[in-house]
């Protein structure tokens, strides 16, 4: 069954974690999506790859990237001393929070601070 939204209308987490999306379908109806936390986990870790290859395909160009503005960051250590969490914040509230291993925390510190290199367009790991 396909269904073609018209507008979000709510998002609400139940007390046992699971999300509910609500909206209003094509034809003016209200319906509610309900998903479990693991099946929120698996939409939320899709959702940017669709994101970017629906706005490459929208203007025919591989090289776009949906990017969202940085507003601030934080670094926590742990409970395991060779990782660093490190949050991502946008000022509209859209927050990510990665682990980050110590081998990696050196090497994306210098690509950070790194000048830009002529005609490199990206430093990956």
């Amino acid at each position: 069954m396909q269904i073609d939204t018209q507008a979000l209308t709510t998002c609400e987490v139940a007390a046992d974690g699971a999300v509910s999306l609500g909206f209003v379908d094509s034809a003016g109806n209200p319906a509610t999506l309900r998903l479990s936390l693991n099946q929120v986990g698996t939409l939320v870790m899709t959702l940017p790859g669709l994101l970017d290859k629906a706005l490459q395909r929208r203007y025919g160009d591989g090289s776009l990237r949906y990017a969202y503005p940085l507003d601030s960051w934080m670094v926590e250590q742990s409970s395991d001393p060779s990782v660093r969490m490190v949050t991502l914040r946008t000022v509209d509230g859209f927050s990510v929070c990665f682990s980050v291993l110590r081998e990696q925390q050196n090497s994306l510190g210098e690509a950070i601070a790194a000048e830009p290199q002529q005609g490199v367009t990206r430093r990956t790991n």
